[in-house]
């Protein structure tokens, strides 16, 4: 089981990594159609599809991560920064007037770190998981 766990993690880790970059990206990349372009500045559908994409593969990789896991209080952190990063990317789509970057950067950095402190140490060792508070 920490195999499929391992995966997971480093999934998770690395879609959210993926992630961040793509939403640092997104102001720099699109700064010049702004700016050149008088009639529109939002991303293309296309652009804004990467994000469900990346929420898709990090709710499976939370789905694997928390069934290997032998810590209640690292489930909670993953789906939390899950919901939080989701939420906001929502808010950032189809309500631009309640978005807030404070809270998109610390959640994806959240569900980083929390899928590299559960590869190295919540783990279960074998199929006899003991779940810690």
């Amino acid at each position: 089981m920490p195999s499929i766990s391992l995966k997971a993690d480093t999934l998770g880790a690395t879609a959210s990594f993926l992630c961040m970059i793509h939403c640092v990206a997104t102001p720099f990349l699109f700064v010049a159609q702004a700016c050149a372009s008088t009639c529109c500045s939002a991303a293309p559908v296309w652009w804004r599809a990467i994000d469900v994409a990346f929420l898709l593969v990090s709710v499976m990789a939370i789905i694997r991560a928390v069934k290997a896991t032998n810590s209640n209080w690292l489930r909670w952190g993953l789906w939390i920064a899950w919901a939080s990063l989701a939420t906001s990317i929502w808010l950032e789509n189809f309500s631009p007037e309640l978005f807030s970057e404070w809270i998109k950067y610390p959640a994806a950095f959240g569900l980083i770190g929390l899928h590299l402190y559960n590869r190295k140490y919540g783990c279960c060792d074998n199929d006899n998981c003991i779940v810690h508070g």
